[in-house]
């Protein structure tokens, strides 16, 4: 799921909470290899009508309830390459970049999108287009109340159509009035930007916005939806036991409706209509729990969104993979489960007075001459707002504990004639089963127009960290994952057919005690960084799919958190340097040589002390223009008492080094009236090229320099529209 939380605050229950959730497989610390598992093949069945797929749907779920009802605690979670690119669209487009994708071809949705002539952004709920020629801003639409603004969004532009893509709901301020209600789920706007522009449809599934992805004009949604049922409260007096029953009742006699995903279309006339997903379009997996379903809408942006062709699957999804034919889904069933967090270990130098950070991965006494240690948020899906970046805890133990209850004592009757002497005894609670630690993949045929074509699933053993974690190549899908067993942890690349999702090779025994922190797959070659204490790099050969094999190993400290390809034998790290205990010290872009893949090196290093960048877990923010060898990352450092305002670093990598060109840095945000304090400014966000400027993009505006020099051309501020 690039599943976008853009707070600081959920980016750290993020790292904090999802990868303290991991911990099944046995992995024997040191092997070479991980254990053969047998991955089976989830089939994809069919219900052979309504009244089938509700029977299904019944029992199923039933099995998953618990005294509170449905799923576990309320977790918020969270999710390339722009090489040169030509002109799109108009002849007359200068060159430009485009996001940074994980497939070429395949479009991603982000705040910020060009196409050489325009520029077209989205920033507190308003939707900007700015002329690249004159700089100039030529329209501007404002689609949420200001009490709402602050709610992620992102962009899918084709031509003259734009979508917005609000990821979740509107929540109001405590205090704040509001026109119209806020939103429950995601809502997807639809913009005409042919002159002044112009809302002209809308689509707002109940649910949860997983991602989505364009390729030329035809949009794919993916939603996430939970059975709308209603458990009443049974009172204090009854046992979880009890309420387990009574909700697994109350399941049995639900109508089929409460499973049917819904929506809601507007179109250019403001004329609202209401649907639900077909049962004949609803398919499952041989084992589900009916406790959720991913909806993918499919239309065409040049067409409107009269009809979305929504197709559900009976399953789970965070994470979205595409190609340009086939559609993946992936889910791990215990994102959601509650871990015990290992407190972190005390330094003997004194604490920092910073509250900005988040624990650390494995801490250890610092280096003297830090005083803060900033670290990478996770990616997945995942993206934040905030710069703030956040390491996740090992989880001490493979068991968690049951949770606390408040309910009562249940005393249980003597026998008829009996007289009871003993103590109420409490009547037992069923401890919940831990789900297993694996991925289930989900995989769509979308080659064709219109409705996508569900066709098959299957899963892996551990845990992937996001969308680059797979990769399809000739007629495979090869999967990177960690599995945990308490404090021991190993990870594997897995090799399935595409078009069954069995599995017919893997690749074990990566990173014994480690976990993966970034992967990328080229054609037939594969790299996996893993990371406790130093950074060990593994490239793997996988042109056999049946014996892909581990070809080369560098160990050095710190670790990569995103790998981009740098041409012909050439790799880009970017991440964190660490010392050798593994306490992270700040930003680092390193150049390696992979061109023999039994020996990679590292050419270059470039290292910022107490810094961290938003591109360490969103790839969108990063920024490669071939053509010049210049990049460009987002960068927050800290001061020891504070966060500075956030840069655009720039950088050179040429075939051998990694050069320093300079920063730029946009205007800081000033209180607005009788304010104490000036608005959180998370500071510069993204980056793009146009001919031989470069933009980039902050909450505040955008500002225009000069590529090769970095002199200033411009600054396009973001005024508030009425």
């Amino acid at each position: 799921m690039r599943t976008s939380i853009r707070t600081a605050g959920a980016v750290t229950l993020a790292a904090a909470l999802l990868a303290t959730a991991c911990s099944s497989t046995e992995t024997e610390p040191g092997a070479s290899r991980t254990t053969p598992v047998d991955l089976g093949n989830i089939k994809l069945v069919s219900y052979s009508g309504c009244d089938d797929m509700l029977a299904g749907l019944r029992a199923a779920t039933a099995k998953q309830v618990g005294p509170w009802g449905l799923g576990g605690p309320q977790i918020m979670y969270m999710e390339a390459r722009s090489d040169v690119a030509t002109a799109r669209g108009k002849s007359s487009a200068p060159e430009h970049s485009t996001t940074n994708v994980h497939e070429a071809g395949v479009d991603e949705p982000d705040l910020v999108k060009t196409d050489g002539n325009r520029v077209i952004t989205v920033n507190r709920g308003v939707l900007r287009v700015v002329d690249a020629a004159t700089k100039k801003v030529t329209g501007a639409l404002k689609l949420v109340d200001p009490e709402q603004a602050w709610a992620p969004a992102d962009l899918l532009v084709s031509g003259d159509r734009a979508l917005v893509l609000f990821s979740g709901g509107g929540i109001i301020p405590f205090g704040a009035m509001a026109k119209r209600p806020a939103s429950p789920g995601p809502r997807y706007v639809l913009i005409d930007l042919s002159g002044e522009p112009k809302v002209i449809g809308s689509l707002t599934p109940n649910g949860s916005h997983v991602d989505a992805r364009m390729i030329g004009s035809t949009v794919r949604l993916v939603v996430r939806s939970q059975p709308e049922i209603n458990f009443p409260d049974a009172g204090p007096d009854v046992s979880e036991n009890e309420r387990t029953r009574l909700n697994a009742d109350i399941v049995k006699k639900a109508p089929l409706e409460a499973w049917l995903p819904k929506f809601e279309t507007t179109d250019a006339k403001g004329v609202t209509s209401t649907g639900s997903v077909k049962c004949d379009q609803v398919s499952h997996p041989a084992e589900y729990t009916g406790s959720s379903m991913l909806t993918v809408h499919s239309f065409d942006l040049s067409q409107g969104l009269a009809e979305t062709t929504p197709i559900s699957v009976a399953a789970d999804g965070d994470t979205v993979y595409g190609t340009g034919s086939s559609l993946y889904v992936t889910s791990n069933p215990r994102w959601w489960w509650p871990r015990p967090i290992e407190p972190p270990m005390i330094d003997d130098a004194p604490a920092p007075t910073t509250t900005a950070e988040a624990p650390q991965v494995e801490p250890t006494p610092a280096e003297p001459t830090v005083t803060v240690t900033p670290a990478p948020a996770p990616t997945g899906t995942p993206s934040a707002d905030g710069s703030v970046t956040v390491m996740p805890v090992p989880a001490p133990t493979d068991t968690p504990a049951p949770a606390p209850t408040d309910a009562p004592v249940t005393v249980t009757p003597a026998p008829t004639g009996a007289t009871s002497t003993s103590e109420p005894t409490p009547e037992p609670v069923k401890t919940p089963v831990e789900p297993p630690e694996e991925t289930e993949v989900h995989r769509f045929d979308i080659g064709a127009a219109g409705a996508p074509r569900y066709v098959a699933s299957g899963k892996v053993p551990g845990r992937l960290l996001n969308q680059y974690s797979l990769s399809e190549h000739e007629g495979h899908l090869r999967i990177a994952t960690t599995s945990t067993s308490g404090q021991n942890s190993s990870s594997a690349v897995y090799v399935l057919k595409a078009d069954t999702l069995t599995k017919v090779g893997e690749v074990g025994g990566l990173g014994a005690g480690e976990r993966i922190y970034s992967v990328r797959f080229i054609g037939p070659v594969g790299y996996v960084v893993t990371f406790k204490q130093v950074d060990p790099l593994y490239t793997l050969d996988l042109r056999d799919p049946a014996a892909p094999k581990k070809t080369g190993e560098l160990k050095i400290t710190g670790y990569s958190a995103y790998l981009h390809p740098a041409g012909d034998g050439r790799l880009i790290g970017l991440g964190q340097e660490a010392s050798e205990k593994g306490r992270t010290l700040g930003t680092q872009v390193s150049l390696f040589d992979v061109g023999d893949p039994a020996n990679p090196r590292r050419l270059s290093q470039m290292f910022q002390k107490d810094s961290g960048s938003e591109a360490e877990w969103d790839p969108h923010a990063f920024l490669y223009w071939a053509k010049t060898g210049t990049a460009v990352l987002p960068l927050n450092t800290w001061n020891g008492t504070e966060q500075t305002n956030g840069a655009a670093l720039v950088l050179k990598i040429d075939e051998s080094a990694v050069t320093k060109v300079g920063t730029i840095v946009h205007a800081r945000p000033k209180p607005a009236g009788n304010a104490r304090f000036a608005p959180y400014d998370p500071g510069i966000r993204r980056s793009i090229v146009i001919g031989d400027s470069l933009w980039t993009v902050s909450d505040l505006g955008l500002k225009v320099n000069a590529l090769n020099d970095l002199a200033d051309q411009a600054w396009i501020p973001f005024e508030q529209t009425s």
